[in-house]
This record gives structure tokens, sequence and C-alpha cells, in this order.
């Protein structure tokens, strides 16, 4: 695990991390899912090939989630206790843009709900769902940066684990955005 960049917004550390996400420590991470909350392939195989069948088990009692919100279930075998089911848009479908915006609020907001002092989640929508990276990361960090101004939250820690080069340059490129506007620059 790499800590490429942080900024500091109202209290809460935001961090670009290259390494595996499945291997984070916080009260939760962030799944990128489907809406039928299937984890086959990408972030979402992973999570439960590491973490155990019980979480596919209690993602299969929730069922469905519409595009733009979230599901949480245990964390299993996993470091994490939780897991947030966002369910991000395809690009193509319509509202991305939107979409994403919606997904990250809904985890931000379910996090602060349950009194998460740390989560950690990867580029939602910028894998098998083709969002394009740089977009993706100006859409993460904004929405992190508007959530945390906006409202008193919980969270201390948000974590952003990466690991294709591409992708990281895009949400560094954000970060310094955002490291800036805290300075006042």
């Amino acid at each position: 695990m790499d800590i490429l960049k942080e900024v500091s917004i109202k209290g809460t550390k935001i961090s670009i991390i290259k390494g595996d996400l499945t291997e984070s420590g916080a009260d939760a991470i962030v799944n990128a899912a489907n809406s039928y909350l299937q984890h086959g392939g990408g972030v979402a195989g992973a999570i439960v090939r590491k973490g155990g069948a019980v979480i596919q088990e209690e993602s299969d009692k929730i069922g469905y989630v519409p595009v733009g919100e979230c599901g949480i279930t245990s964390g299993g075998k996993l470091k994490a206790r939780y897991v947030i089911h966002a369910v991000g848009p395809r690009w193509g479908e319509g509202n991305e843009h939107e979409k994403l915006q919606s997904a990250i609020r809904s985890v931000l907001t379910l996090a602060s709900s349950k009194g998460f002092r740390s989560i950690a989640m990867p580029a939602i929508s910028a894998g098998i769902f083709g969002f394009p990276k740089a977009e993706c990361a100006k859409i993460i960090i904004g929405e992190i940066a508007a959530f945390l101004k906006g409202s008193a939250s919980s969270l201390k820690e948000i974590a952003i684990y990466l690991f294709d080069e591409e992708i990281i340059a895009h949400f560094i490129e954000e970060m310094g955005s955002l490291g800036k506007e805290a300075n006042g620059v």
C-alpha cells in the first residue's frame, strides 16, 4: 500500500492509495456493485473471494439496489467490518454524471449515518462499467469535498484505492485542485 496524495477537509483526511482495497482496515470498504448485487467480477468479485460467501448471501437478501444508491452487508472475513455496495452507472445508459454523484453521496450519507470513522473506496464505474476515468475522478473527489464541506460527518478518513496508473494520475490531479482550494490558493 502506497499513499500517493493526501488532503484534509474540515478534519477529514482524504487519501489516494495505490493498493488492494480488500486489505483496507477501514470501518467499511465500498464495492462497485451492479443493481442485483451479484459479485462475480472486478472489485466485487475480489471482495467476495477474500471476504467469503457470507457477503454474497447477505447481498442476495437485499436483492436489488437502484443505480445511484447503495446497500450494506457485513465484511465477512475482510479486515473491514462492513461492505457498502454502491451501484454506479454504466457508461451510455443516460444521466451517468448525476447517477455517479448520487452513488457517492449515498455512500457518504450511509457511512455517516452509521457513525463510521473511515471508509475505503474504488473508482466506482471506471472499470468494466466504462465511465471515463478523468470524469470519474472529478466527480468522486468533487462529491467527497462537497459532502464534507456541507455537513457534519463522523468520517475522519476517506481512502480511495486505485491500481491503474492512468486513473491514479487523474485522481492526483483532482486532489491537487482540492489542496489548492483548501489552502486558499
